[in-house]
C-alpha cells in the first residue's frame, strides 16, 4: 500500500498539523515506506508462534505491601488554609451551570 499525498494532507488535518508542500512530499514518501515495511512483516508465518509480553523469559520482583511511613494526616491538613471532613477544600476552577 502506498499513500498519496492527499492521504498525508488528511492525516496532518485530522493531528491538527500544519505543513508545507515538500513535508507534505517527504512524508508521503517516508509513511509509504514504513506502510510497506509492516506489510512485509504481516507475510511472514507465525502460525506456530506463541504470543508474548516481553522477550525474556523473567517474572516481576515485587517487593511486600508494608507501610513504611507514618499518618501524617492530622499534621498536614492543620495547616492548609480549609479542609472539611478531612478534605483538602480548594477553589473552583471550572464554572458549572
Amino acid at each position: 500500500m502506498s499513500l498519496t499525498a492527499a492521504d498525508v494532507k488528511k492525516i496532518a488535518h485530522l493531528a491538527r498539523l500544519t505543513m508545507s508542500e515538500a513535508d507534505i512530499n517527504r512524508y508521503t514518501e517516508q509513511l509509504s515506506k514504513i506502510i510497506g515495511f509492516v506489510e512485509q512483516m504481516n507475510q511472514a508465518d507465525t502460525t506456530n508462534i506463541e504470543p508474548i509480553a516481553h522477550s525474556l523469559d523473567l517474572s516481576q520482583r515485587l517487593r511486600n505491601d508494608i507501610v513504611s511511613e507514618t499518618d501524617q494526616r492530622a499534621a498536614f491538613q492543620a495547616i492548609a488554609p480549609q479542609v472539611e471532613a478531612g478534605l483538602y477544600l480548594v477553589p473552583q476552577v471550572i464554572e458549572g451551570e
